[in-house]
């Protein structure tokens, strides 16, 4: 296991109760080493964010006395659904507590996209209206235009979205281009939704770049925590290109 200098690890803040690193670490980065906290999120709705928020801080204070190089939020609605500016704000936060570079999953969409020079969107989710009327609020903040927006699937607790099939994704994502009409991209949101399978697919059937949660989020950490993270090829066109330096 090739780790970061002085044997130091990534950090995620992670939704779950257990501290749990998502599968997709080890299949992306085989070479790095991540460890998790979780925060025991309970439900995906306004009052589940609003009741876990403020564990994401101590949970990243925890990170960083194990002697973690970076921190990376795990979880795209609870860091969207207050907006942009709290996403920022939080950000900051957990910066200042810590003393190391931080990021969330909703900020690595957003590096993504730029990555991807894209702002026209069709979006898929795994998210209830409420959830996606928030997101599409962060994205409007964010400079976006949401052409479409479909729910893949309807998750209302934590890991109720990695039940939702490469073929439910792809077949969302082709609805969601078909009906934006003029998207220049597909952005898939929700962590849990397994997204590592289909984006190649989806690429190729509709001809635009597809960014997602986990993917891109683990992409950020990896280069916050000061490594070169290689491209991937057959993960589609974000991974498959050198890592940009330039991170929140």
């Amino acid at each position: 296991m090739t780790t970061l200098a002085g044997g130091r690890v990534i950090g995620l803040v992670v939704p779950e109760a257990a501290d749990i690193v998502p599968a997709e670490a080890a299949l992306m980065y085989p070479g790095l080493q991540f460890t998790a906290k979780g925060i025991a999120l309970q439900s995906l709705s306004a009052a589940g964010y609003d009741e876990a928020i403020e564990r994401v801080v101590p949970a990243a204070q925890s990170l960083a006395w194990r002697g973690v190089a970076a921190i990376m939020v795990v979880g795209t609605s609870l860091t969207f659904y207050r907006g942009a500016a709290f996403n920022q704000t939080l950000i900051d936060r957990l910066v200042l507590a810590t003393g190391l570079p931080c990021s969330t999953m909703s900020a690595a969409l957003v590096q993504g996209l730029e990555e991807m020079n894209v702002r026209r969107l069709a979006v898929v989710t795994a998210y209830s209206d409420n959830v996606n009327g928030l997101l599409t609020g962060f994205l409007t903040e964010s400079g976006y235009d949401v052409r479409s927006l479909r729910s893949a699937s309807v998750a209302n607790r934590v890991g109720e979205a990695a039940r939702t099939s490469e073929d439910d994704i792809l077949h969302t994502g082709i609805t969601a281009f078909q009906e934006a009409g003029d998207a220049e991209g597909i952005l898939i949101v929700c962590g849990g939704l397994m997204t590592l399978g289909v984006t190649s697919r989806l690429e190729q059937r509709c001809g635009v770049p597809v960014v997602s949660s986990m993917p891109a989020a683990l992409r950020t950490a990896a280069v916050i925590a000061g490594t070169s993270p290689p491209p991937l090829a057959g993960c589609g066109m974000l991974l498959g290109q050198a890592a940009s330096s330039h991170h929140d």
